[in-house]
């Protein structure tokens, strides 16, 4: 409680300040937004290693690019500490220039040397293209330093075509804060790790030994190369003053940056409806509290593409829903509309099918072919021959299996996703209007969830996927690991349902197509080939429902035009980024 009133106490100052009492120090003044992907921690360390560390993405936080929104090209990037880059057609070999005049906010240079130790630093903490057990996405076999302002990275054995995007992602730091983490000898006993046998186990223990230190690592203060460097911290609030050596700084109008705290949705609303933000990311609102957030002075919403969609998903290991006669039947029974309509009205639209990619992407990967896909249109008819073809029995107005025993749809979704409860909800109403015995069940959290997931708990739950634009991350979601298929150094293989996190529990090879197979290859496969993957896919998919596609998300923004201008249209590729990169792109004007 006391925490709470404290927050709220903080709340309010932030609140004034951002309303124009800039004080003496501000001719930009102080741009109010929150950080999307996290909350607050003032006690978590000035480090963007740790996931609740005291960095915000964009603002003090850099990486060497920005990724664009684009419907299919995933290696389309703005720059950010690099100016420029090349990469050979394979992506074997990757070159980045950095920008001539990018500099600390301490004044010294950003260098080759920051770039290659923060890719030592990656490496210690796994996953991306730097892991010492290569997966999907490749991993960097030699990192050379050409000379102050150039670095070669060059791609090892497992090769990926995310390479490229994967190193552009590389969050950069200084040297000469972090170095020391790295022990002497780090690089040699990297390449170590790239072996087989005792002595390269040994090397990769060592490597991945060191994610601790890396992440519990806690700078005096924030060294930012960024537009904006940490001023203080608390529970209520972080504020950033402007880098006087940011390499663009001539962009950068606002003259501090306050990150409030929240602590659920309701707190976000309540700043939007009080006009305290300039902008926020995305956070689901019910339609009552969208209209007054609209009604609020300045507040505008901008809307664009965002490649995510909401999925009623499968464990297939379980009965009925091993059978797809029973999931079309479910999929003619759900109003997918109405659905999204009590759900995601502001930031959804109803699935145009079930193809595994968002709809705005799937028109241009499957073209005219789209509309061939079965777009399950409600039909109880359907439905009912569906479920009479799969063996069930309706008695006395109620469906159920052929031996007497009942049907129970048990659909779980987390309590803290108001959207997904929602729509759960509509569908188990709908279930119940046409015989089925449905109802909705929640998990404390998502955490608890996901857990619940993997272990095989759950008959029906909510899936996020269509993570776009890579076509390999599309598919990952419904043919990768929640599946069975895992990829290490370079070898795929399949777990059986209920082991290595497989609760999706689908057949290994459906009429002798291997989806989890195909998907591997959209990691290696040139872009026609690529086309040709995600069209069997997506037939497949459609045919087969692992998942009913329900809703593709919509980037629902919102910014105030009170206090500053010259926002990211709609539609925007950036406006899936931090506010803190819209100003580097020379976006924010004060008014």
């Amino acid at each position: 409680m006391k925490r709470l009133t404290a927050i709220a106490a903080l709340a309010a100052i932030a609140t004034a300040t951002a309303c124009g009492t800039t004080g003496t120090t501000s001719s930009g003044g102080i741009y109010t937004t929150i950080d999307g992907a996290k909350q607050i921690d003032a006690s978590a360390p000035i480090n963007p290693f740790n996931p609740q560390g005291s960095t915000f993405v964009g603002y003090d936080t850099m990486s060497l690019g920005w990724p664009k929104n684009d419907l299919m090209n995933p290696d389309l990037f703005y720059p950010g500490l690099a100016a420029s880059w090349s990469a050979t057609p394979d992506q074997g070999e990757v070159v980045i220039h950095l920008r001539p005049n990018a500099r600390w906010s301490d004044g010294k240079p950003v260098t080759s040397k920051d770039v290659r130790t923060s890719i030592g630093l990656a490496y210690t903490q796994g996953g991306s293209a730097y892991t010492v057990n290569a997966g999907a996405a490749g991993a960097a076999a030699d990192v050379v330093i050409v000379d102050d302002k150039t670095v070669k990275i060059t791609q090892g054995a497992n090769r990926s075509n995310a390479f490229l995007r994967n190193v552009l992602s590389t969050v950069v730091v200084p040297d000469h804060v972090y170095g020391a983490l790295l022990p002497a000898g780090f690089w040699r006993t990297l390449q170590d790790a790239r072996g087989t046998g005792p002595a390269a186990d040994k090397a990769k223990t060592e490597i991945t030994g060191l994610s601790q230190k890396v992440i519990t690592f806690s700078p005096r203060e924030d060294v930012s190369a960024g537009p904006f460097v940490l001023e203080r911290v608390n529970p209520g609030a972080a504020l950033l003053k402007r880098n006087p050596y940011f390499y663009d700084s001539a962009k950068i109008v606002p003259d501090k940056v306050k990150v409030l705290n929240y602590t659920g949705n309701e707190q976000i609303w309540n700043y939007l409806v009080s006009g305290k933000l300039d902008s926020a990311p995305f956070t689901a609102v019910p339609a009552a509290v969208m209209a007054r957030i609209k009604a609020t002075a300045g507040n505008e919403v901008r809307k664009g593409y965002s490649p995510v969609a909401a999925s009623m998903a499968f464990n297939q290991s379980r009965k009925p829903y091993d059978d797809p006669h029973v999931r079309r039947a479910l999929a003619y029974l759900i109003d997918r509309a109405q659905v999204t309509r009590v759900a995601s009205p502001e930031a959804g639209t109803p699935s145009i099918a079930t193809t595994g990619i968002h709809g705005s992407a799937a028109k241009a990967w499957l073209g005219p072919g789209l509309a061939g896909l079965n777009p399950y249109k409600v039909d109880p008819a359907k439905a009912d021959q569906e479920l009479r073809a799969a063996g069930m029995v309706k008695r006395k107005g109620q469906w159920g299996f052929a031996d007497g025993k009942p049907w129970k749809v048990r659909l779980t979704v987390p309590a803290e996703f108001s959207d997904w409860v929602a729509a759960a909800k509509s569908i188990t109403s709908q279930l119940n209007d046409h015989g089925i015995d449905a109802s909705v069940t929640t998990s404390a959290d998502y955490t608890l969830y996901l857990e619940e997931l993997a272990s095989g708990k759950l008959d029906v739950g909510f899936w996020l996927m269509a993570l776009g634009p890579s076509p390999y991350n599309i598919y990952q979601r419904l043919y990768g690991s929640a599946n069975g298929w895992s990829l290490l150094a370079g070898r795929l293989t399949h777990s059986p349902p209920g082991k290595d996190g497989n609760w999706m529990g689908g057949p290994e090879k459906i009429g002798g197509v291997n989806p989890g197979e195909l998907t591997n290859r959209l990691n290696l496969a040139t872009p026609e080939e690529q086309k040709k993957i995600v069209g069997t896919l997506a037939a497949l998919t459609n045919q087969q429902l692992p998942v009913i596609q329900l809703y593709d998300y919509v980037n629902t923004q919102f910014v105030n035009t009170s206090r500053y201008t010259g926002w990211p249209p709609h539609d925007s590729e950036a406006l899936r980024l931090p506010a803190g990169v819209w100003m580097q792109l020379g976006m924010i004007e004060k008014k």
